[in-house]
Formats: structure tokens, sequence, C-alpha cells
């Protein structure tokens, strides 16, 4: 990576923006994150900047544009292929993370849109599984442009910040900021489930409450 990192730096600014841009977008519109993840590159493009070699001030914009629009890419490659794109043998070794994070969607809806973008995986993965699930395209932005721009910003400042050290920074930001996000879902489930459970009691009452005939469990079926 330091070879990788030593060539953009010797590149024209104007190329090196390209380069930056064209990962973060390719990660989430073309799966590229499965090979080089997308905080790799915003942090990558803040360490750019740090050297001078350009200006933070369009790199992190651009970082932003980049997964916003990638991420759009992705919605709508998911919405016309649907369950086709599952079938895909790219995705035969992950099947089980696919199946987590439609479980996640289903639970969670455009919050899984915003939180799944500080998951590696997910990043990757959810935009599609949005559009393949015909989540509606102006809530699906909503949450993909918040959580495009708390990402983009958040990394490469951090990249711009940490300078010479991006490649210990951007391992440890991206594991410990998924551990954060995975406790976060966790507690999202568990309230989500005690909410469910309360409000099925409160339904069942008041069926019993208007059908004082019905027999507890047999909601008055014969």
């Amino acid at each position: 990576m330091g070879s990788f990192v030593s060539a953009i730096l010797g590149m024209p600014p104007l190329l090196a923006y390209l380069l930056v841009f064209a990962f973060v977008f390719a990660e989430d519109a073309i799966f590229v994150g499965f090979v080089v993840p997308g905080e790799t590159a915003a942090v990558l493009g803040g360490v750019i900047a740090n050297q001078g070699h350009a200006d933070i001030w369009l790199m992190a914009p651009l970082v932003v544009l980049a997964a916003i629009v990638g991420d759009t890419v992705g919605y709508e490659i998911g919405k016309h292929l649907g369950p086709r794109l599952l079938g895909f043998r790219i995705f035969d070794r992950h099947r089980r993370k696919l199946e987590d994070a439609q479980a996640f969607l289903r639970k969670r809806g455009g919050w899984a849109v915003f939180l799944g973008r500080f998951v590696a995986f997910f990043r990757a993965m959810m935009p599609a599984l949005a559009g393949a699930s015909k989540m509606r395209y102006l809530r699906f932005l909503a949450f993909n442009a918040l959580g495009g721009l708390t990402w983009g910003v958040g990394f490469t400042l951090l990249g711009y910040v940490a300078g010479a050290s991006y490649d210990v920074v951007a391992k440890a930001a991206g594991r410990d900021i998924a551990a954060v996000v995975g406790v976060i879902a966790v507690i999202a489930l568990v309230v989500w489930r005690v909410r469910k459970s309360r409000s099925e009691r409160r339904s069942e009452r008041d069926y019993r409450g208007s059908n004082p005939e019905a027999e507890p469990g047999t909601r008055g079926e014969s």
C-alpha cells in the first residue's frame, strides 16, 4: 500500500482527485468494496490533502459526492436486477452476510442505509438491497445523503489529521466504527422487539375489551 500511496502522491492533483472519487464511487456502484474498502480511499484522500497535493476543502465534498452517487447507482442496479442480483456467483462466499444485511434492512429500513455506510460489507451491498426491496428512492436518498455526508467528511478529515499514519488509522477506524455500529444495531433490534411485543399485548387487550365473550388465545374462533 505504501508504494501505491507514493505513486498517487506523485500524480497531478486532478488525477489524484479522480482516483479517490473513482474508488469511493465504485465501492457501492459495482461492489469494488469487496477488494478495496471505501474508507481506505477516503482516508487516502485526506492524506493527499495533508501532504499538500490536494485541497481538503475540495477533497472532502468530492468524497461525499462519490459516496452518494455511487450508492444511487447501486440502488438502481438492485432495483432493476431485483432478486437475480443475489444469485450472482460473486456473492456465494457471503451468503450469511447477505442474509444479515437483508434482515437488518427489513427491520430498520432507512436507518439501515445510514448505519450500513459505516460497515464495509453493508456499505457495498445495502444500496443494491434497498433497490431490490423497492424502498422509495426519496427515502433512500435522504438516509443515503446523511450517511454519505457523515462518513465522507469524517474519514477524509481523519486522513488529513493522521497524515503519514493513514494505513494504521484506516484499519483501526474501519474496525472500531464497525463494532460501534454493530452495538447500535443490536440495541435497535432489542428496542424494536420490545416495542413490538408491547404493541401486540396492547392490541390483544383492546380486542378482549371490545369482545368480552372471546376466550384468551382463541380471539373468538369457534
